[in-house]
């Protein structure tokens, strides 16, 4: 009969594996949160420009207001509301079945990198004309 001895690892072999799992796993939350903060920031940014867009076709639809002053009012509070981010305004009168409606576009950069970008978002608001005393 013959006994197999099994050789018990040493703690040599183990020596350091702690400190390489440590920055491996490191990296993978650091980029993981990153990813994270970019997603927030890049949903920040189109709900603001959303809700830019959205007031300035409703100002724009007013009866003694152009469609061109909600979109220098949208592009105003978006302009202000991200910390001077590059946003382009337009704004035009679309004719429908029961009347005018504004429509309101916003483009900015999409933040990459914190708040600097590469490509563009952009978002649409409608609003319903006011109708004039005639």
């Amino acid at each position: 009969m013959s006994l197999k001895l099994r050789s018990v690892p040493s703690r040599a072999a183990d020596a350091g594996s702690a400190v390489v799992e440590f920055v491996l796993v490191g990296a993978l939350l650091v980029l993981l949160a990153a990813g994270l903060f970019q997603l927030a920031l890049t949903l920040h940014v189109r709900n603001i420009l959303l809700s830019s867009a959205s007031e300035g076709a409703h100002v724009g639809a007013l009866a003694d207001l152009s469609p061109a002053d909600g979109a220098a009012r949208a592009s105003d509070l978006a302009r202000a509301a991200l910390g001077g981010l590059d946003v382009v305004g337009s704004a035009r009168a679309v004719p429908t079945a029961g009347g005018e409606v504004v429509e309101v576009t916003l483009a900015a950069p999409v933040p990459v990198l914190g708040l600097w970008g590469a490509g563009s978002m952009s978002v649409t608001a409608h609003a319903i004309e006011e109708a004039g005393d005639e």
